[in-house]
């Protein structure tokens, strides 16, 4: 059952009281570091680490043999510090697809995570990505939650971004724009594809069976103008053409968090949810974007934040994820829940 949103309810349209665009992130958030390095790095010694005991079963054979052969020769002397096998030996002593892993591990070579694993052909679909970063780009926790239900589905993945300057860089450890700083949609949505991405123009119906849209404010300011111009925005071109040709080709879309509002601007009387229609003392802080959904011509609909809704009729499937202040793992059941019903959708 659709319920309407109340005059109550205050439509934000995303916008900052500077007029740039997006909400500011709490103060206090961080960011995080993480050792993304070449993967050899973590097997492979480095001149700075000094001596060390390898790896158990990493002297080969011929190593062993090689140590043995001189200590036969020479006098006994002081203990020596233990020394590490070169390189080649400790790869050798590994098997070969882990060799050959190591070999490949830097950039483009690397296998793709989400599409390194072999398995019966499923559902082909792909995701679209509008930066990284949830405050200008793509919301990483939504999109990590995406590709681990696709995953857990078969399904196959492929992940593409327009190829366009953001509407502005966040820092994100402070919630203000970084005023000398510009990036490419495109470029950064690639950080979260592990390299393997592709133009959103090269997206095609032909070559999958349905396509997601993760949230982040990157949706309301680099794959449309809605969080500076609300009802009156405008979608990218490219994101504009998917849209409508997966809609004519009947196959089903999938959305969350703010990106719903872009069926509900290009697809005229699609029903999606974004959650509730009222804060709810905070609990549903965007709850004004309902309001902004009707006035764009689309329905909504109330969900909570572990649900998803399903359009049958235009074959689109929404679900709040973080337009709730609510527990991360109810975030990540709600986006299971779009993600089923997408694949469900596609007959695969």
């Amino acid at each position: 059952m659709l319920k309407s949103c109340g005059s109550r309810g205050r439509n934000h349209h995303l916008r900052s009281q500077d007029g740039r665009g997006g909400e500011k992130p709490r103060d206090g958030a961080k960011a995080s570091w993480h050792r993304g390095l070449n993967p050899a790095a973590f097997f492979l010694p480095s001149p700075q680490d000094g001596p060390s005991s390898p790896p158990e079963g990493a002297i080969t054979a011929a190593a062993a043999a090689a140590e043995g052969s001189a200590a036969s020769r020479s006098p006994p002397g002081p203990p020596q510090p233990a020394r590490l096998p070169a390189p080649a030996a400790m790869l050798a002593a590994c098997g070969p697809p882990f060799r050959a892993a190591l070999r490949r591990a830097a950039p483009p070579g690397l296998a793709s995570f989400h599409s390194s694993a072999r398995r019966p052909r499923g559902a082909r679909v792909a995701v679209v990505l509008s930066g990284c970063g949830v405050y200008d780009g793509t919301e990483i926790h939504e999109a990590s939650a995406i590709l681990v239900h696709l995953s857990r589905g078969g399904a196959e993945v492929q992940m593409y971004a327009p190829d366009v300057p953001q509407m502005h860089v966040v820092d994100h450890s402070k919630g203000q724009p970084a005023e000398a700083e510009s990036r490419n949609v495109l470029v950064e949505s690639a950080r979260i594809a592990r390299g393997k991405i592709t133009s959103l123009a090269k997206l095609t119906t032909a070559d999958h069976d349905a396509v997601i849209f993760p949230g982040g404010f990157g949706a309301a300011k680099n794959l449309s103008t809605f969080a500076v111009d609300g009802k009156d925005c405008k979608v990218n071109r490219e994101v504009e053409r998917v849209l409508k040709d997966f809609h004519k080709a009947g196959k089903p879309i999938g959305l969350c968090c703010i990106s719903p509002v872009l069926a509900a601007k290009v697809l005229s009387g699609a029903e999606v949810t974004v959650g509730h229609e009222e804060e709810e003392g905070g609990k549903w802080p965007y709850a004004g974007t309902a309001g902004a959904i009707k006035e764009l011509g689309g329905k909504h609909c109330v969900k909570e934040v572990t649900e998803a809704h399903v359009d049958t009729k235009n074959k689109v499937v929404t679900t709040p994820a973080f337009m709730c202040e609510t527990e991360l793992h109810n975030i990540f059941d709600g986006i299971g829940a779009m993600v089923k019903n997408v694949l469900k959708l596609t007959g695969k």
